[in-house]
Protein backbone atom coordinates (compact mmCIF):
# COMPACT_ATOMS: atom_id res chain seq x y z
CA UNK A 1 0.00 0.00 0.00
CA UNK A 2 2.94 2.84 0.92
CA UNK A 3 3.95 1.89 -3.02
CA UNK A 4 0.86 2.50 -4.17
CA UNK A 5 0.35 5.65 -2.57
CA UNK A 6 4.03 7.07 -3.31
CA UNK A 7 3.36 6.71 -6.98
CA UNK A 8 -0.29 7.83 -6.49
CA UNK A 9 1.60 10.75 -4.84
CA UNK A 10 3.56 11.35 -8.53
CA UNK A 11 0.46 10.83 -10.20
CA UNK A 12 -1.38 13.75 -8.31
CA UNK A 13 1.87 16.05 -8.83
CA UNK A 14 1.88 15.69 -12.28
CA UNK A 15 -1.70 16.14 -12.79
CA UNK A 16 -1.58 19.32 -11.15
CA UNK A 17 1.41 20.26 -13.39
CA UNK A 18 -0.21 19.64 -16.05
CA UNK A 19 -3.49 21.50 -15.17
CA UNK A 20 -1.17 24.74 -14.05
CA UNK A 21 0.57 24.47 -17.64
CA UNK A 22 -2.75 23.86 -19.63
CA UNK A 23 -4.26 27.19 -17.38
CA UNK A 24 -0.89 28.88 -18.31
CA UNK A 25 -1.28 28.76 -22.09
CA UNK A 26 -2.08 25.76 -24.78
CA UNK A 27 1.67 26.03 -25.75
CA UNK A 28 2.66 24.66 -22.56
CA UNK A 29 0.61 21.44 -22.29
CA UNK A 30 1.16 20.84 -26.08
CA UNK A 31 5.01 20.95 -25.15
CA UNK A 32 4.90 19.54 -21.72
CA UNK A 33 4.09 15.79 -22.22
CA UNK A 34 6.28 15.42 -25.18
CA UNK A 35 9.53 17.02 -24.08
CA UNK A 36 8.40 14.78 -20.53
CA UNK A 37 8.79 11.81 -21.91
CA UNK A 38 11.60 12.76 -23.90
CA UNK A 39 13.33 13.71 -21.12
CA UNK A 40 12.50 10.44 -19.18
CA UNK A 41 13.59 8.47 -21.97
CA UNK A 42 17.21 10.35 -21.47
CA UNK A 43 17.22 8.91 -18.21
CA UNK A 44 15.26 5.82 -17.82
CA UNK A 45 18.25 3.28 -18.76
CA UNK A 46 20.03 4.79 -15.79
CA UNK A 47 17.48 5.02 -13.66
CA UNK A 48 16.08 1.68 -14.28
CA UNK A 49 20.06 0.51 -13.98
CA UNK A 50 20.46 2.06 -10.58
CA UNK A 51 17.49 0.57 -9.28
CA UNK A 52 17.70 -2.95 -9.98
CA UNK A 53 20.15 -2.89 -7.03
CA UNK A 54 17.00 -3.12 -4.95
CA UNK A 55 16.19 -6.25 -6.23
CA UNK A 56 19.69 -7.87 -5.41
CA UNK A 57 19.01 -6.10 -1.60
CA UNK A 58 15.53 -7.81 -1.91
CA UNK A 59 17.10 -11.19 -2.81
CA UNK A 60 19.76 -10.63 0.01
CA UNK A 61 16.92 -9.69 2.71
CA UNK A 62 15.03 -12.92 1.95
CA UNK A 63 18.07 -14.92 2.39
CA UNK A 64 18.93 -13.20 5.79
CA UNK A 65 22.26 -11.12 4.67
CA UNK A 66 21.04 -7.83 5.40
CA UNK A 67 25.07 -6.24 5.14
CA UNK A 68 25.56 -7.86 1.57
CA UNK A 69 22.26 -6.04 0.79
CA UNK A 70 23.51 -2.82 1.94
CA UNK A 71 26.48 -3.35 -0.47
CA UNK A 72 24.43 -3.91 -3.30
CA UNK A 73 22.42 -0.64 -3.00
CA UNK A 74 25.73 1.16 -2.36
CA UNK A 75 26.91 -0.24 -5.38
CA UNK A 76 23.24 1.70 -6.95
CA UNK A 77 24.15 4.68 -5.31
CA UNK A 78 26.94 4.73 -7.32
CA UNK A 79 25.79 4.06 -10.65
CA UNK A 80 23.46 6.68 -10.41
CA UNK A 81 26.32 9.32 -10.03
CA UNK A 82 28.30 7.54 -12.51
CA UNK A 83 25.48 8.07 -15.11
CA UNK A 84 25.07 12.14 -13.99
CA UNK A 85 27.84 13.24 -17.43
CA UNK A 86 25.97 10.28 -19.35
CA UNK A 87 22.81 11.69 -19.36
CA UNK A 88 23.80 15.29 -19.76
CA UNK A 89 25.62 14.45 -23.30
CA UNK A 90 22.17 13.04 -24.16
CA UNK A 91 21.13 16.94 -24.12
CA UNK A 92 22.09 17.73 -27.99
CA UNK A 93 20.75 14.23 -29.52
CA UNK A 94 17.43 15.47 -27.29
CA UNK A 95 17.18 18.83 -29.43
CA UNK A 96 17.41 17.32 -32.75
CA UNK A 97 14.77 15.06 -31.59
CA UNK A 98 12.50 17.78 -31.10
CA UNK A 99 13.69 20.38 -33.55
CA UNK A 100 12.50 17.48 -36.08
CA UNK A 101 9.21 16.91 -34.34
CA UNK A 102 7.63 18.85 -36.72
CA UNK A 103 5.72 20.74 -34.22
CA UNK A 104 5.02 24.59 -34.31
CA UNK A 105 8.19 26.94 -33.64
CA UNK A 106 6.28 27.83 -29.82
CA UNK A 107 6.13 24.48 -28.95
CA UNK A 108 9.92 23.37 -30.15
CA UNK A 109 10.68 26.17 -28.22
CA UNK A 110 9.12 25.35 -24.72
CA UNK A 111 10.15 21.59 -25.16
CA UNK A 112 14.07 22.38 -25.77
CA UNK A 113 13.66 24.73 -22.17
CA UNK A 114 11.91 21.78 -20.57
CA UNK A 115 14.08 18.53 -21.77
CA UNK A 116 17.51 20.65 -21.34
CA UNK A 117 16.38 21.63 -17.51
CA UNK A 118 15.01 17.69 -16.19
CA UNK A 119 18.11 16.01 -18.35
CA UNK A 120 20.45 18.10 -17.19
CA UNK A 121 19.05 17.48 -13.46
CA UNK A 122 18.16 13.93 -14.57
CA UNK A 123 20.69 12.32 -11.57
CA UNK A 124 17.74 13.20 -8.97
CA UNK A 125 15.96 10.40 -10.67
CA UNK A 126 18.67 7.96 -10.68
CA UNK A 127 19.48 8.87 -6.84
CA UNK A 128 16.14 8.65 -5.35
CA UNK A 129 15.56 4.85 -7.65
CA UNK A 130 18.67 3.49 -6.06
CA UNK A 131 18.60 4.93 -2.26
CA UNK A 132 14.43 4.26 -2.88
CA UNK A 133 15.33 0.50 -3.80
CA UNK A 134 16.79 -0.20 -0.44
CA UNK A 135 13.46 0.46 1.16
CA UNK A 136 11.78 -1.65 -1.01
CA UNK A 137 14.39 -4.12 -1.14
CA UNK A 138 14.03 -4.97 2.77
CA UNK A 139 10.24 -3.99 2.94
CA UNK A 140 9.89 -1.02 4.84
CA UNK A 141 7.94 1.02 1.91
CA UNK A 142 6.53 3.83 4.04
CA UNK A 143 9.74 5.58 4.02
CA UNK A 144 9.41 5.65 -0.05
CA UNK A 145 5.98 7.17 0.55
CA UNK A 146 7.08 9.73 2.93
CA UNK A 147 9.97 11.04 1.43
CA UNK A 148 7.65 10.97 -2.41
CA UNK A 149 4.82 12.40 -0.39
CA UNK A 150 6.72 15.77 0.81
CA UNK A 151 8.97 15.58 -2.49
CA UNK A 152 5.31 15.82 -4.77
CA UNK A 153 3.68 18.03 -2.25
CA UNK A 154 5.90 20.44 -2.42
CA UNK A 155 6.29 20.41 -5.91
CA UNK A 156 2.99 21.38 -6.98
CA UNK A 157 3.12 24.18 -4.42
CA UNK A 158 6.47 25.24 -6.35
CA UNK A 159 4.72 24.69 -9.32
CA UNK A 160 1.77 26.72 -8.37
CA UNK A 161 4.29 29.66 -7.12
CA UNK A 162 6.91 29.16 -10.01
CA UNK A 163 4.45 28.58 -13.39
CA UNK A 164 2.06 31.82 -12.32
CA UNK A 165 4.67 33.75 -10.75
CA UNK A 166 3.35 33.96 -6.77
CA UNK A 167 4.89 35.40 -3.62
CA UNK A 168 7.34 37.46 -5.52
CA UNK A 169 8.58 34.84 -7.89
CA UNK A 170 8.50 36.67 -11.52
CA UNK A 171 6.30 33.99 -13.51
CA UNK A 172 8.15 30.98 -15.47
CA UNK A 173 5.49 29.25 -17.19
CA UNK A 174 7.23 25.58 -18.56
CA UNK A 175 10.45 26.45 -17.56
CA UNK A 176 9.53 27.22 -13.47
CA UNK A 177 8.23 23.71 -14.00
CA UNK A 178 11.19 22.20 -14.93
CA UNK A 179 12.77 23.97 -11.34
CA UNK A 180 10.23 22.83 -9.42
CA UNK A 181 10.38 19.49 -10.09
CA UNK A 182 14.58 19.53 -9.49
CA UNK A 183 13.92 20.75 -6.88
CA UNK A 184 11.40 18.83 -5.23
CA UNK A 185 13.57 15.99 -6.36
CA UNK A 186 16.58 17.30 -4.47
CA UNK A 187 13.87 17.21 -0.99
CA UNK A 188 13.10 13.93 -1.09
CA UNK A 189 16.58 12.56 -1.64
CA UNK A 190 17.52 14.33 0.98
CA UNK A 191 14.93 12.57 3.44
CA UNK A 192 15.80 9.34 1.80
CA UNK A 193 19.51 9.72 2.72
CA UNK A 194 18.42 10.94 6.42
CA UNK A 195 16.56 8.05 7.14
CA UNK A 196 18.95 5.15 5.41
CA UNK A 197 21.40 6.71 7.45
CA UNK A 198 19.84 5.81 10.44
CA UNK A 199 18.57 2.54 8.95
CA UNK A 200 19.84 -0.58 11.98
CA UNK A 201 21.08 -2.82 9.08
CA UNK A 202 23.40 0.01 7.67
CA UNK A 203 24.24 0.68 11.10
CA UNK A 204 25.20 -2.67 11.52
CA UNK A 205 26.76 -2.95 8.72
CA UNK A 206 28.81 0.41 8.82
CA UNK A 207 30.22 -0.86 12.58
CA UNK A 208 31.23 -4.04 10.54
CA UNK A 209 33.19 -2.88 7.74
CA UNK A 210 33.42 0.63 7.77
CA UNK A 211 34.09 2.38 4.39
CA UNK A 212 34.12 -0.78 2.72
CA UNK A 213 30.62 -0.97 3.29
CA UNK A 214 29.77 1.68 0.99
CA UNK A 215 33.16 1.81 -1.68
CA UNK A 216 32.83 0.96 -4.93
CA UNK A 217 32.69 -2.85 -4.99
CA UNK A 218 33.40 -4.13 -8.76
CA UNK A 219 32.32 -8.18 -8.75
CA UNK A 220 29.33 -6.53 -6.88
CA UNK A 221 28.80 -3.67 -9.78
CA UNK A 222 29.20 -6.36 -12.36
CA UNK A 223 26.52 -8.56 -11.20
CA UNK A 224 24.25 -5.65 -10.92
CA UNK A 225 25.09 -4.81 -14.99
CA UNK A 226 24.77 -8.35 -15.81
CA UNK A 227 20.95 -8.68 -14.59
CA UNK A 228 20.05 -5.15 -14.50
CA UNK A 229 21.34 -4.08 -18.32
CA UNK A 230 19.29 -5.89 -19.95
CA UNK A 231 16.09 -4.73 -18.04
CA UNK A 232 17.21 -1.61 -18.35
CA UNK A 233 17.84 -1.54 -21.92
CA UNK A 234 14.08 -3.00 -21.98
CA UNK A 235 12.79 0.07 -20.34
CA UNK A 236 14.92 2.61 -22.72
CA UNK A 237 13.70 1.25 -25.60
CA UNK A 238 10.16 0.51 -24.81
CA UNK A 239 9.77 4.05 -23.48
CA UNK A 240 11.25 5.26 -26.77
CA UNK A 241 8.33 3.11 -28.78
CA UNK A 242 6.41 5.48 -26.83
CA UNK A 243 8.21 8.52 -27.13
CA UNK A 244 7.81 8.22 -30.73
CA UNK A 245 4.45 7.34 -30.54
CA UNK A 246 3.35 10.71 -28.67
CA UNK A 247 5.94 12.97 -31.42
CA UNK A 248 3.96 11.42 -33.87
CA UNK A 249 1.15 12.47 -32.99
CA UNK A 250 2.08 16.12 -33.36
CA UNK A 251 2.33 15.97 -36.78
CA UNK A 252 -1.37 15.82 -37.03
CA UNK A 253 -2.45 19.12 -35.50
CA UNK A 254 -2.65 21.02 -32.46
CA UNK A 255 -5.70 20.03 -31.73
CA UNK A 256 -4.97 16.28 -32.01
CA UNK A 257 -1.41 16.64 -29.95
CA UNK A 258 -3.32 18.90 -27.24
CA UNK A 259 -6.31 15.95 -26.60
CA UNK A 260 -3.84 13.49 -27.24
CA UNK A 261 -1.67 14.58 -24.36
CA UNK A 262 -3.86 15.82 -22.00
CA UNK A 263 -5.94 12.18 -22.46
CA UNK A 264 -2.04 10.51 -21.52
CA UNK A 265 -2.15 12.96 -18.22
CA UNK A 266 -5.35 11.58 -17.20
CA UNK A 267 -4.53 8.09 -17.68
CA UNK A 268 -1.45 8.95 -15.53
CA UNK A 269 -4.14 8.49 -12.78
CA UNK A 270 -4.31 4.68 -13.86
CA UNK A 271 -0.97 4.06 -14.93
CA UNK A 272 1.56 4.97 -12.00
CA UNK A 273 -0.62 3.22 -9.18
CA UNK A 274 0.24 -0.02 -11.28
CA UNK A 275 3.30 0.43 -11.24
CA UNK A 276 3.36 0.46 -7.18
CA UNK A 277 1.61 -3.27 -7.36
CA UNK A 278 4.23 -4.05 -10.23
CA UNK A 279 7.26 -2.72 -7.90
CA UNK A 280 5.36 -4.97 -4.84
CA UNK A 281 5.05 -7.81 -6.86
CA UNK A 282 8.47 -7.51 -8.25
CA UNK A 283 9.64 -7.33 -4.78
CA UNK A 284 7.71 -9.95 -2.91
CA UNK A 285 9.33 -12.42 -5.95
CA UNK A 286 12.72 -11.30 -5.17
CA UNK A 287 12.33 -11.76 -1.72
CA UNK A 288 10.45 -15.38 -1.75
CA UNK A 289 13.23 -16.52 -4.24
CA UNK A 290 15.92 -15.63 -2.21
CA UNK A 291 14.54 -17.28 0.91
CA UNK A 292 14.07 -20.49 -1.82
CA UNK A 293 10.41 -20.33 -2.29
CA UNK A 294 9.09 -20.37 -5.93
CA UNK A 295 5.55 -21.49 -4.99
CA UNK A 296 5.00 -18.00 -2.42
CA UNK A 297 6.68 -15.85 -5.40
CA UNK A 298 3.99 -17.05 -7.67
CA UNK A 299 1.10 -16.41 -5.32
CA UNK A 300 2.80 -13.26 -4.92
CA UNK A 301 3.01 -11.93 -8.47
CA UNK A 302 -0.73 -13.28 -8.87
CA UNK A 303 -2.37 -11.26 -5.57
CA UNK A 304 -0.48 -7.96 -6.79
CA UNK A 305 -2.06 -8.85 -10.40
CA UNK A 306 -5.97 -8.82 -8.81
CA UNK A 307 -5.69 -6.17 -6.86
CA UNK A 308 -4.37 -4.38 -9.68
CA UNK A 309 -6.84 -5.45 -11.96
CA UNK A 310 -9.45 -4.39 -9.78
CA UNK A 311 -7.77 -1.35 -9.33
CA UNK A 312 -8.26 -0.88 -13.08
CA UNK A 313 -11.57 -1.46 -13.09
CA UNK A 314 -12.57 0.93 -11.07
CA UNK A 315 -10.49 3.97 -12.06
CA UNK A 316 -11.34 2.63 -16.04
CA UNK A 317 -14.87 3.17 -15.13
CA UNK A 318 -14.65 6.73 -14.27
CA UNK A 319 -13.45 7.34 -17.52
CA UNK A 320 -15.99 6.25 -19.21
CA UNK A 321 -18.63 7.63 -17.14
CA UNK A 322 -17.28 11.52 -17.00
CA UNK A 323 -14.45 12.28 -19.70
CA UNK A 324 -16.03 15.78 -19.81
CA UNK A 325 -15.13 16.42 -15.85
CA UNK A 326 -11.76 15.15 -16.92
CA UNK A 327 -10.73 16.83 -20.22
CA UNK A 328 -12.39 20.67 -18.67
CA UNK A 329 -9.83 20.54 -16.04
CA UNK A 330 -6.93 20.77 -19.14
CA UNK A 331 -8.83 23.36 -21.36
CA UNK A 332 -6.78 26.67 -22.32
CA UNK A 333 -8.30 29.87 -22.80
CA UNK A 334 -6.16 30.66 -25.21
CA UNK A 335 -6.53 27.50 -27.50
CA UNK A 336 -7.21 27.63 -31.14
CA UNK A 337 -10.16 24.99 -30.92
CA UNK A 338 -13.34 24.81 -29.16
CA UNK A 339 -14.03 22.95 -25.51
CA UNK A 340 -15.96 20.98 -27.92
CA UNK A 341 -14.18 19.60 -30.23
CA UNK A 342 -11.62 18.71 -27.98
CA UNK A 343 -14.27 16.59 -25.69
CA UNK A 344 -15.20 14.73 -28.67
CA UNK A 345 -12.27 13.26 -29.34
CA UNK A 346 -11.53 13.08 -25.65
CA UNK A 347 -14.55 10.83 -25.55
CA UNK A 348 -13.17 8.07 -28.10
CA UNK A 349 -9.75 8.30 -26.11
CA UNK A 350 -11.34 7.64 -22.56
CA UNK A 351 -13.33 4.60 -23.83
CA UNK A 352 -9.79 3.36 -25.47
CA UNK A 353 -8.15 3.75 -22.25
CA UNK A 354 -10.47 2.11 -20.32
CA UNK A 355 -10.22 -0.91 -22.49
CA UNK A 356 -6.63 -1.14 -22.79
CA UNK A 357 -5.86 -0.31 -19.34
CA UNK A 358 -6.71 -3.85 -17.87
CA UNK A 359 -4.29 -5.36 -20.31
CA UNK A 360 -1.80 -2.80 -19.09
CA UNK A 361 -2.31 -4.08 -15.64
CA UNK A 362 -1.36 -7.34 -17.07
CA UNK A 363 1.96 -5.79 -18.82
CA UNK A 364 2.73 -3.76 -16.17
CA UNK A 365 2.31 -6.14 -12.97
CA UNK A 366 4.24 -9.32 -15.11
CA UNK A 367 6.72 -7.39 -16.57
CA UNK A 368 8.04 -6.14 -13.04
CA UNK A 369 7.50 -9.90 -11.72
CA UNK A 370 9.42 -11.28 -14.15
CA UNK A 371 12.03 -8.74 -13.92
CA UNK A 372 12.11 -9.31 -9.74
CA UNK A 373 13.17 -13.24 -10.66
CA UNK A 374 16.11 -12.17 -12.80
CA UNK A 375 14.34 -13.22 -16.29
CA UNK A 376 15.31 -9.56 -17.32
CA UNK A 377 16.47 -11.14 -20.73
CA UNK A 378 12.78 -12.58 -21.98
CA UNK A 379 11.64 -9.30 -20.90
CA UNK A 380 14.28 -7.13 -22.82
CA UNK A 381 13.88 -8.92 -26.06
CA UNK A 382 10.07 -9.39 -26.17
CA UNK A 383 9.15 -6.15 -25.31
CA UNK A 384 11.62 -4.63 -27.22
CA UNK A 385 11.08 -6.62 -30.28
CA UNK A 386 7.26 -6.35 -30.41
CA UNK A 387 7.58 -2.59 -30.00
CA UNK A 388 9.88 -1.85 -32.82
CA UNK A 389 7.97 -4.72 -35.15
CA UNK A 390 4.91 -3.11 -34.49
CA UNK A 391 3.56 -0.56 -32.55
CA UNK A 392 6.52 1.94 -34.03
CA UNK A 393 5.93 0.81 -37.89
CA UNK A 394 2.28 0.88 -37.82
CA UNK A 395 1.86 4.30 -36.27
CA UNK A 396 4.62 5.74 -38.82
CA UNK A 397 2.43 3.87 -41.41
CA UNK A 398 -0.88 5.58 -40.09
CA UNK A 399 0.54 8.72 -39.65
CA UNK A 400 1.93 9.39 -43.46
CA UNK A 401 -0.93 7.78 -44.84
CA UNK A 402 -3.27 10.58 -43.61
CA UNK A 403 -4.52 8.47 -40.56
CA UNK A 404 -7.02 9.88 -37.56
CA UNK A 405 -5.42 10.43 -34.27
CA UNK A 406 -8.17 8.12 -33.24
CA UNK A 407 -6.80 5.37 -35.65
CA UNK A 408 -3.39 5.82 -34.09
CA UNK A 409 -4.65 5.09 -30.48
CA UNK A 410 -6.28 1.96 -31.71
CA UNK A 411 -3.61 0.78 -33.09
CA UNK A 412 -2.14 1.62 -29.90
CA UNK A 413 -4.60 -0.70 -28.22
CA UNK A 414 -4.25 -3.83 -30.27
CA UNK A 415 -0.40 -3.32 -29.51
CA UNK A 416 -1.00 -3.94 -25.99
CA UNK A 417 -3.14 -6.80 -26.47
CA UNK A 418 -0.21 -8.66 -28.08
CA UNK A 419 2.03 -7.31 -25.66
CA UNK A 420 0.52 -8.87 -22.71
CA UNK A 421 -0.43 -11.85 -24.10
CA UNK A 422 3.28 -13.27 -24.22
CA UNK A 423 4.20 -11.92 -20.96
CA UNK A 424 1.20 -13.76 -19.35
CA UNK A 425 2.57 -16.85 -21.32
CA UNK A 426 5.87 -16.61 -19.83
CA UNK A 427 4.56 -16.01 -16.50
CA UNK A 428 2.54 -19.14 -16.40
CA UNK A 429 4.94 -21.29 -17.71
CA UNK A 430 7.34 -21.22 -14.66
CA UNK A 431 10.78 -21.11 -16.46
CA UNK A 432 11.64 -18.03 -14.05
CA UNK A 433 11.46 -20.22 -11.15
CA UNK A 434 14.75 -21.22 -12.14
CA UNK A 435 16.77 -18.57 -12.20
CA UNK A 436 19.99 -18.20 -9.94
CA UNK A 437 20.63 -14.39 -8.98
CA UNK A 438 22.96 -14.90 -6.26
Amino acid sequence: MPLILSMASYTVMQFCDRIFLSHYSSVAIEAALPAGILAHTAVCFFQALASYAGTFTAQYHGAGRPAEGVRSSAQGIWLALFAWPLMAALIPLGWLVIRTSGHSAEVIAAERTYFTILTAGGVMVTLNAAIGGYFIGIGKTSVNFLSNFVGCGSNVLLNWVMIFGRWGCPSMGITGAAYATLISGVIAILLQLGMMFFEPAVRAAWRERGLRVVAVDWPQLGQILRFGAPAALQTLLDLSVFTVFVFLTGKLGDLALAASNIAFSINNLAFSPLLGFGMAASTLVSQHLGAGDPDAAWRAGNTGLLFGLVYMGVIGSTFVMFPGFYFELFHSANATFSADELLKLGRVMMCLMAAWGLLDTLTIVLEQALKGAGDTKFVMLYMTTLGWTVLVPGSVVLTYRGASIIALWCWMAFYVMVLCSGLVWRWCSGKWRTIKMI
